[in-house]
């Protein structure tokens, strides 16, 4: 029922976000004199930053057009390799550079309410020196019912369909979330004796063990029952979308928790928009427009893949403790001896804290000493682990040396 009221007040917001669009739009003329006055500039820019707050941001765009490879620009195209219900294989072709040539990398992007063009920057600047793919999410509430449930078993089923569809010598990197999934996916194939196992994967800022260095979010899953979650952010998608009746963790509930961990900046950030759009400040106006445009977009999650991972993840340590769960039979970790592991953690990670990426050394314990490591970035917290200055200039170029030493040629 929440989620159908959200819908309500959204439709019910339209004829007033529209009017506040056209008059903003009409005070912006630059060919009227009346709205270079004060008065004018106010309320245009009053009404702009009320539009802007009250609409829905759909799906960004990852947005690539070129990349240098060896010193010389390559445009880059989007293809889609591979489809399934819950989400497609995105392949960054860079147009030009022959195929094979370099590493193949499969970034694992979280699906944990924004898009994966989170990861935007993480992507970008792996281009130049790898042919990459990136698991790009489905919006729950776009996925019919009829395609079944999606829980953290499937998540890993995916990881591995996508491991064998881009065959053997693949790299893997998982961000965030999606180590735990990767880390048992790996497990699994390198289990089976798998062809395909990846030849090394990077873990990125990633909950493989939250006992260590907790913090809120992990505090918050230890501090409610699994019953509590349900009952309090688990929905029914309305009757307006494909995915009607599906059971989710919606979009709008993710980001109320998002802004509302750092309110008082969110708030700050908007009403600094509204001086700089006074002040004609356009840069700091576009610089702002930019990261909201991306921070705002979320997508709903299946709640059986939510569900589970809070409970195996957070509140039962499963993955750690080696009682990790996948199809009936217990992920064993130490299987894995084929593939190089490399984990990357940020000194002020508030969302993975310190030693939990660490850990999944701890749990892999057959792998030879000359095939894993494992590098902790100063003065980053965890967004600053896969995006920003840091991630280019000082991570970016540990992994990509990592994947070149255990490729296979």
């Amino acid at each position: 029922m929440l989620y159908q009221l959200h819908e309500w007040q959204h439709a019910a917001m339209a004829p007033m976000r529209m009017v506040a669009e056209a008059h903003a739009n009409l005070l912006n003329l630059p060919y009227l004199p009346a709205n270079f006055t004060p008065v004018a500039r106010g309320l245009a820019a009053g009404l702009e930053v009320f539009e802007r707050i009250t609409r829905r941001y759909d799906k960004p765009k990852f947005g690539f057009e070129s990349t240098m490879v060896r010193g010389k620009r390559h445009a880059v195209s989007e293809q889609v390799t591979l489809r399934l219900p819950f989400c497609q294989l995105k392949h960054f072709k860079r147009e030009g550079v022959e195929p094979g040539r370099d590493p193949k990398l499969l970034i694992v992007a979280p699906l944990s309410g924004h898009y994966a063009t989170l990861l935007r920057g993480t992507a970008e600047a792996m281009l130049p020196n790898h042919e990459v793919y990136i698991t790009d999410w489905r919006d729950a509430r776009q996925v019919p019912l009829r395609e079944g449930a999606f829980g953290l078993d499937d998540y890993i089923d995916y990881v591995i369909q996508f491991l064998h569809h881009l065959g053997p010598n693949t790299h893997v990197m998982g961000v965030c979330q999606p180590s735990v999934p990767v880390l048992a996916a790996v497990a699994l194939m390198n289990q089976a004796r798998d062809a395909n196992s990846p030849a090394s994967m990077t873990l990125m800022g990633g909950p493989i063990d939250t006992r260590l260095s907790p913090t809120v979010p992990n505090t918050l899953a230890q501090e409610r029952s699994i019953e509590w979650f349900e009952h309090s952010v688990i929905n029914h998608v309305p009757v307006n979308y494909p995915g009607f009746m599906r059971r989710v963790y919606p979009g709008f509930i993710q980001l109320s928790g998002f802004m509302s961990m750092n309110l008082d900046r969110h708030v700050g950030a908007h009403v600094r928009l509204f001086h700089h759009l006074i002040q004609g400040d356009g840069d700091s106006a576009r610089q702002h427009k930019t990261f909201y445009d991306e921070y705002l977009s979320v997508m709903d999650l299946p709640a059986e893949y939510y569900l589970e991972t809070v409970q195996r993840v957070f509140q039962e340590h499963l993955l750690p403790l080696r009682r990790f769960p996948w199809r009936g039979q217990i992920v064993d970790t130490n299987a894995i001896d084929r593939t190089a592991l490399f984990t990357v953690e940020g000194e002020l990670d508030d969302i993975s804290g310190i030693g939990q990426t660490h850990a999944a050394h701890t749990i892999c314990e057959r792998i030879p000493n000359a095939k894993r490591e494992h590098y902790l970035q100063a003065g980053v917290g965890h967004y600053g682990v896969f995006n920003g200055r840091r991630w280019r200039e000082e991570i970016a170029p540990r992994v990509t040396a990592f994947i070149a030493k255990h490729n296979k040629r």
